[in-house]
């Protein structure tokens, strides 16, 4: 059935959620005790407040992120959303994900709710960098301003433009495909609503049972997101 939906529908847009990253082999954040945030606690490390008063230990932090995004690249599934988007099959991708493996396999209509971990900006002028800077332990722009990751941070708000942008994706689609996402965040987990109001049929791919499956017309679970996306590869393919 779903492939049936992927070749009848003319806008469809992609969600994808910590599951998609997991399989690169990235951490998940909030998995009961051997998530992320299990170990450091957010509002201390990873907000605007640790940016402007404990710099050292929040540079120490996004550090320690980058180096595991740079240990880890896009897998089979990211490449073969970036190709489905070359061939016309989908149309946009919506990520909670900051790991950026969506652009770095070739995605360019990629919407990055909570920013992207592959590049750092200044905080006083604006001036953007590969986060190759943080793996050299470069901390400060040339205008002497703290360089940070170019991440929503506890604290922010998500940018205005992405957001609108994937509002308008989702009131747009007719296919909506959720990708290893629990649907828990708000208000990101919104977007799949949106789109089955506006009349899009709906999927979730995950590994556990999400509260939303119940609006959903195809679930399925216990497998692989790029396992299924290559099943359904091989068939668009032939």
């Amino acid at each position: 059935m779903l492939l049936d939906l992927i070749k009848k529908s003319r806008y469809t847009v992609i969600y994808t959620g910590v599951g998609m990253s997991t399989e690169s082999g990235l951490p998940d954040f909030r998995s009961t005790k051997t998530g992320l945030w299990e170990q450091e606690d957010p509002s201390v490390v990873a907000s605007t407040d640790a940016l402007n008063r404990d710099v050292e230990r929040f540079f120490e932090f996004y550090r320690k992120r980058v180096l595991g995004v740079k240990d880890c690249s896009p897998h089979k599934g990211h490449e073969i959303l970036a190709e489905w988007e070359r061939r016309g099959i989908i149309q946009g991708i919506i990520t909670q994900n900051v790991d950026g493996f969506h652009s770095v396999a070739g995605s360019d209509n990629v919407m990055e709710l909570h920013g992207t971990l592959q590049q750092v900006h200044c905080q006083s002028c604006g001036q953007v960098y590969g986060n190759e800077m943080y793996e050299s332990e470069t901390f400060y722009c040339t205008c002497g301003g703290k360089l940070r990751p170019s991440v929503v941070l506890f604290g922010e708000g998500l940018p205005e433009d992405t957001f609108m942008k994937a509002i308008d994706a989702s009131e747009r689609a007719d296919l909506f495909i959720v990708l290893g996402s629990s649907l828990t965040v708000t208000p990101a987990n919104q977007f799949p609503l949106l789109a089955k109001e506006q009349g899009a049929k709906l999927v979730i791919v995950n590994l556990e049972p999400t509260l939303f499956d119940h609006y959903a017309d195809v679930v399925i679970h216990k497998r692989k997101i790029g396992e299924v996306l290559a099943e359904l590869d091989h068939h668009l393919s032939s």
